[in-house]
């Protein structure tokens, strides 16, 4: 059970998933009351939760992709949004931050990187962008301008990331850095070309990871080993330190 002496915020005594006006401060103080007054909640950590944020994550994206109806997807994202009120409450537990803290910092976040869209204090602007491009563009100067120490356009692609979406970022990456793009195997070339949906594709990697298995190949990690050696291939060199004295 938890031991903060955090505050749990009070609940309304009225139904909490219909006739609360502050839904989010209604789950805020659900997951309080939770963490105060339920053992198997309050046992939980930061690295406990883990796994199931990204079970729940990986169900949202099933169900998107599956097309399931309108209130798996609202349940799924609820679910998702658990997790978060969860990280949120153990960090206020420990005098840290809260669920507000998470909300005003994404907001802030949110008109800073997009001044195509709002003013400094949050206002609209008058006119916005007429294309995408632009609004990538902008967002690379604001994201170097934030971390100017940041070299390596690879930086900050999780390493837990499944090794194909580890894949396509680090291209994405690559290519918006400019550090050049990697050539396709003209075999693998030809075998896309010939695709019409991605239906095809995923059928192609399916059959891949399966003829893998017939020569004990570990098709993830090597993958996995594929993409460090790109990323190693496509980092800009590192100036030599200054001579001393110099």
């Amino acid at each position: 059970m938890s031991t903060s002496t955090t505050p749990t915020p009070t609940l309304p005594d009225d139904n909490l998933a219909k006739h609360s006006p502050e839904p989010v401060e209604t789950l805020v103080a659900a997951v309080a009351a939770l963490r105060e007054h339920c053992p198997w909640m309050g046992a939980l950590t930061h690295a406990s939760l883990v796994e199931y944020l990204l079970e729940e994550a990986f169900e949202v994206a099933e169900t998107i992709e599956t097309g399931a109806d309108e209130a798996e997807l609202r349940g799924e994202l609820g679910d998702v949004l658990l997790q978060v009120v969860l990280h949120a409450r153990l960090a206020e537990e420990r005098g840290s931050f809260g669920f507000d803290d998470v909300v005003q910092g994404l907001t802030a976040k949110l008109v800073g990187r997009n001044p195509h869209v709002f003013r400094p204090d949050g206002s609209l602007q008058d006119t916005f962008p007429a294309s995408v491009d632009e609004i990538v563009r902008k967002w690379d100067s604001i994201k170097r301008a934030e971390k100017p120490e940041r070299g390596d356009p690879f930086e900050g692609i999780p390493l837990a990331l499944p090794a194909l979406a580890r894949a396509q970022k680090s291209l994405d990456r690559a290519e918006r850095a400019g550090v050049g793009m990697a050539d396709p195997e003209p075999a693998a070339g030809d075998l896309v070309g010939a695709l019409a949906t991605e239906d095809e594709l995923g059928e192609l990697l399916f059959g891949l990871v399966a003829a893998a298995r017939t020569r004990d190949f570990d098709a993830e990690r090597a993958l996995r080993g594929a993409v460090r050696r790109y990323q190693a291939g496509h980092r800009p060199a590192k100036a030599d330190p200054p001579l001393a004295g110099s």
